[in-house]
């Protein structure tokens, strides 16, 4: 299988073949993924697919990149400021894979043009973005398409990446986002309740089929620690992660504000490289255990 690769495919990425095994670079290299959000978790997750041979890469993202974007996002660098984030991580993709066929898709997914914005060759889609609406319209598009989905929950908010748990979405705890996706599946496309008929929690929850990558740590909002004239007011800013005020419902009851403005994007919270990087390395990962064994990781 070696001898079919030209010499620098190999030299670039002959260590995926060396740990797993001879015919992994052309499984990979003639597979599509998409993926769905090129920002803080999505461009750390393409670019680890580009590392790793995939063939084919679809980048979903109607953003330009803004300095904001600079302490988490990988394409976000001084000199590619304004730039498409589409047409900056499809550049840094081809300076690592001159042969990787890259569709970049300059819009943001929505329930209406979810089917037409996933390419019909796509293998496997990785939703990156933060709206509940496009992300149930990913699930519902992956499913009419019988593909897999690997879903990543929320990483605004959030400190400890060694909290990244992955599963199935029936399972996620801790992520206000991926709790409304669970509740609005279940409610409005009848996906496997929790309950049962008298409204009684079943002993064993039944799974959803949806792959979700989640932090299992409260999220702390900056109201946490700042005062209502916006200056520290003192407190540690890590002193109440571990109990359970920071659910949503509560957090709107505290900070109502900052609550209404974020709502369930991670657009409002604070962020770090460490946490978005590791989800979205995480999510390449899922993708890579599915393209090579047909299932998810353990």
């Amino acid at each position: 299988m070696s001898d079919a690769f030209p010499p620098d495919t190999l030299r670039r990425f002959g260590g995926l073949e060396r740990l797993y095994g001879p015919d992994s670079l052309g499984r990979l290299g003639a597979a599509h993924v998409t993926v769905a959000g090129i920002g803080g978790v999505g461009s750390w997750c393409a670019e680890a697919l580009a590392r790793s041979g995939v063939g084919a890469l679809g980048l979903i993202d109607l953003d330009h990149i803004a300095e904001s974007n600079v302490n988490r996002q990988l394409h976000a660098l001084t000199e590619t400021l304004g730039q498409a984030k589409v047409v900056a991580m499809a550049q840094r993709v081809h300076g690592i894979n001159p042969g990787c066929r890259v569709a970049m898709i300059d819009d943001f997914v929505s329930p209406d043009n979810v089917g037409e914005l996933i390419p019909a060759d796509t293998r496997l889609v990785i939703d990156c973005t933060d709206q509940a609406l496009a992300k149930i319209a990913m699930i519902l598009e992956a499913k009419r398409r019988s593909i897999p989905i690997v879903v990543c929950g929320g990483a605004g908010g959030k400190t400890n990446p060694l909290a990244l748990r992955a599963g199935d979405l029936s399972a996620a705890v801790n992520d206000a986002l991926l709790s409304k996706l669970r509740n609005t599946l279940r409610r409005q496309h009848r996906y496997p309740k929790a309950s049962d008929q008298a409204g009684k929690v079943r002993k064993r929850v039944p799974r959803m089929g949806v792959r979700a990558l989640w932090l299992d740590q409260p999220a702390l909002l900056p109201a946490h620690w700042l005062g209502a004239g916006g200056k520290a007011d003192g407190r540690d800013p890590m002193a109440g992660m571990a109990d359970g005020r920071q659910e949503l419902g509560q957090m709107a009851a505290q900070a109502p504000q900052a609550a209404a403005l974020q709502g369930l994007s991670c657009a409002g919270y604070g962020s770090a490289v460490t946490v978005t990087a590791t989800m979205g390395m995480a999510a390449a990962n899922e993708a890579l255990h599915w393209l090579l064994t047909g299932r998810f990781t353990a």
